[in-house]
């Protein structure tokens, strides 16, 4: 049975990439920090496929190194969802506590490449790695260069993987503005309620999960009727 590695899949657009895959008959290995939500989400999903959810922060090398020993040989499938935000409001760049920003790179850049180096050796020729990023990443938006500049370099980590690995379909992926816990948190004081929920960007990301589009950076809701 393929197996797929999603990242942050305890809420949000992991739990709904989770719950399609599920459907489909695929094998899923979770994470997410707070072992509450990823347990409930572990049991849902167990009602439908095999199921590994496993605890911890992805800037956690043993925690890395777990996933991908759980995802076996038979990892097809690597989405790097887990994101970190980082403070809310967002400050601007002069006032961008440093620690936090490391932090912010760690999760959002560095581990996401961590487990990608971890698990090529079990990713076959055709092989899909999802790296999820945003608009904040190709936007200047005030206020939101951590987050934006971190997503900026996760995606051109993900360009030159492609070139470098022309076996894989690697991709980086813009989901859109949803409404999750993260949207919520990126705009303080705001009501969210009038964005998309998270599965309405699942079909595109299904699109490059089966589907044969080549390696590239896509828009989630660009591709809803390119699923295969």
């Amino acid at each position: 049975m393929s197996t797929a590695l999603i990242t942050g899949a305890s809420r949000g657009l992991g739990l709904a990439l989770a719950r399609e895959l599920a459907a489909r008959g695929r094998r899923l290995v979770i994470d997410a920090r707070d072992p509450g939500p990823l347990e409930a989400a572990r049991a849902e999903l167990a009602t439908r496929t095999e199921v590994v959810a496993l605890a911890g922060d992805v800037a956690d090398p043993e925690h890395r190194r777990a996933l991908v020993a759980a995802a076996g040989a038979d990892l097809d499938l690597l989405v790097n969802n887990a994101s970190e935000l980082g403070p809310s409001p967002q400050p601007e760049l002069a006032d961008y506590p440093l620690d936090v920003l490391e932090r912010v790179y760690r999760v959002n850049v560095l581990a996401p490449l961590a487990l990608i180096q971890l698990a090529l050796p079990a990713l076959g020729e055709g092989a899909r790695i999802v790296n999820v990023t945003s608009d904040a990443a190709v936007e200047p938006y005030a206020g939101w260069g951590g987050y934006g500049s971190a997503k900026a370099a996760l995606e051109q980590l993900t360009a030159i993987l492609a070139a470098e690995r022309p076996g894989l379909r690697v991709y980086a992926v813009d989901p859109g503005d949803m409404n999750t816990r993260m949207q919520q948190a990126a705009f303080p004081g705001e009501d969210v309620s009038d964005r998309p929920p998270p599965e309405a960007s699942v079909p595109g990301l299904m699109a490059l999960a089966e589907g044969e589009l080549p390696s590239g950076r896509y828009a989630a809701r660009e591709l809803a009727g390119a699923a295969a």
